[in-house]
């Protein structure tokens, strides 16, 4: 069970038991729990608030999240086969940014967050009833930090949202706040929340909000303010959010850029990886739902890693973003996270599919379609559509090895169903080194002897690519795509840069208002105060 799995679990149950009392009065009151003695340690408060960090688990962050930033972006595709995986056109609908207000993803987070957030509100006055304490001031600090995190991404998703801080039947429902309104919620949060927030890295603070991970949460804010204000780009700022982050690596070491890049996304990382900030633990049991190797795994492909499924395979690299590993000739080891071409064994066998040449290519017009055929599996860089309106390459066996595949969140052999043990990071510290680099292109002022230049070679020297002399915008998103792939954050990336509007794939919608997503049909119903956003 991975670290904050036992007090999810825990505190689902004393959480039950304060906030809705209990009704066996035939238990002596010395032995319940109650908001009078509990909680009061630091074990106690984390208990109780462990289960709000709950709502980016069961695929609410490590399915729908993932799938909707890097589908709308520039990475992926999920393609139909022979109608398999059409799914009334939701994925073609994030690639054509045409996504609809009933779809379930985008119905299923918006709930999550604001579940989460509702959550986090009920806790908080039991915590302020409380005698100040280090323990209870920092319980605090921990479930602001993690109230503005989902206000960042219903923002970043939605825009302006509703902002609220009660909890109880007599909340009323509330028209939305603007997107400025919000931003600046969460960084009045994030700031007053800081002071309380433990330094702490590893195993004691591992998947909850400390410094760091507040931290980072301010400069992503920063370096987003320009596109979710309006105002201007807070450069600055984002830079001495980052500077703060930099200067514990500096000085404790606590945090760094760990040497082995692929190995972080193995299904043992955890809190021993000195790159994530902010991450989800995932354990296959407890924390399910984070399917990578379902998603872009071939069927064949089940053997080799000794899975307990059959993989779908069903999404696919577009081939100018696999370009970006390639463009530089180097010996970069995030290279290893594509699997390309023909396909083999660990001990060098190829992996053969006996199969027809009918089964081979379903439009076969030869004189013997039921002939048998040994295929070496092989996977193609081009995405070829049969039929480009329900994005459909074919159910045979060359229509299912269309494209390149992604195997960064390396297969997990161990987990007994399609669950892996792999932690999601959210916020890593390669990100903040190259979130500075940005900012100083952008105009911030240079810092501890930083340049654009010299932070983003300490990210490509960690991954043995060959070294910057210069850099522009248009490179370091570039490198970004290499370094955080199938991450969550290409979508807002591209936005940032100005780019989401480019065409790619077959997507040619060029939108701007396009790069919010619908307030789902549901929630309107529910309270007639939502505005949906333009073009929806």
């Amino acid at each position: 069970m991975k670290q904050l799995s036992k007090y999810i679990i825990k505190g689902v149950f004393v959480l039950t038991l304060l906030l809705h009392g209990c009704t066996n009065l035939d238990v002596p009151v010395e032995s319940e729990l109650t908001a009078g003695n509990f909680p009061n340690t630091e074990e106690d408060f984390v208990a109780i608030a462990g289960p709000v960090y709950r709502f980016l688990h069961y695929k609410f962050y490590t399915i729908n999240q993932i799938l909707i930033q890097e589908l709308m972006g520039d990475m992926a595709v999920l393609t139909a086969n022979g109608g398999n995986w059409y799914d009334d056109a939701r994925y073609q609908k994030y690639h054509l940014h045409t996504p609809t207000s009933d779809q379930r993803f985008i119905r299923e987070s918006w709930a999550a967050w604001f579940n989460g957030i509702s959550m986090i509100n009920s806790i908080l006055p039991l915590f302020y009833e409380k005698d100040e304490s280090p323990a209870r001031n920092l319980a605090i600090a921990e479930l602001r930090a993690f109230r503005a995190y989902l206000y960042f991404i219903i923002q970043d998703n939605w825009g302006g949202g509703p902002i609220v801080t009660d909890f109880g039947p007599e909340v009323a429902p509330k028209a939305r706040n603007s997107r400025k309104e919000v931003c600046e919620f969460i960084e009045n949060e994030i700031v007053e929340s800081l002071p309380d927030l433990s330094p702490a890295t590893g195993v004691e603070t591992y998947s909850r909000m400390n410094k760091w991970a507040a931290n980072a949460l301010l400069a992503k804010l920063y370096m987003n303010w320009e596109v979710y204000t309006g105002g201007p780009g807070r450069w600055n700022d984002a830079v001495k959010a980052c500077d703060n982050i930099i200067a514990e690596a500096q000085s404790n070491g606590t945090i760094a850029l760990d040497k082995d890049y692929l190995a972080m996304f193995y299904p043992d990382n955890g809190p021993h990886i000195k790159d994530f900030l902010f991450a989800i633990p995932c354990d296959g049991v407890h924390m399910k739902e984070h399917i990578p190797a379902r998603y872009w795994l071939h069927r064949a492909l089940r053997q080799k890693y000794e899975l307990p499924f059959n993989p779908s395979g069903c999404i696919k690299a577009w081939p100018e973003y696999y370009d970006k590993f390639t463009y530089w000739n180097d010996d970069d080891v995030r290279k290893g996270i594509w699997l390309t071409g023909k396909q083999y064994m660990p001990n060098g066998e190829p992996i053969i599919i006996e199969t027809t040449n009918s089964g081979l290519y379903d439009r076969y017009s030869g004189p013997d379609p039921s002939a048998p055929v040994n295929y070496h599996l092989e996977f193609t860089r081009e995405i070829v559509f049969r039929d480009v309106v329900t994005f459909d390459t074919g159910n045979d066996q060359l229509g299912l090895a269309v494209g390149y595949r992604c195997n960064k969140f390396y297969p997990d052999k161990n987990s007994i169903t399609r669950n892996q043990n792999n932690d999601l990071p959210i916020f890593r510290y390669a990100d903040i080194l190259l979130l500075k680099a940005e900012a100083i292109l952008r105009g911030a002022t240079p810092t501890m002897g930083h340049t654009a230049v010299s932070l983003a070679n300490m990210v490509r020297a960690r991954a043995n690519a060959k070294l910057y002399t210069t850099l522009d915008l248009d490179e370091l998103l570039n490198e970004r795509a290499r370094e955080f792939a199938y991450e969550g954050w290409r979508r807002n990336d591209l936005i940032r840069f100005g780019k989401f509007e480019d065409p790619w794939g077959v997507k040619t919608n060029n939108d701007v208002r396009k790069r919010l997503l619908p307030i789902p049909d549901e929630q309107i119903e529910r309270n007639p105060l939502l505005e949906q956003n333009p073009s929806y």
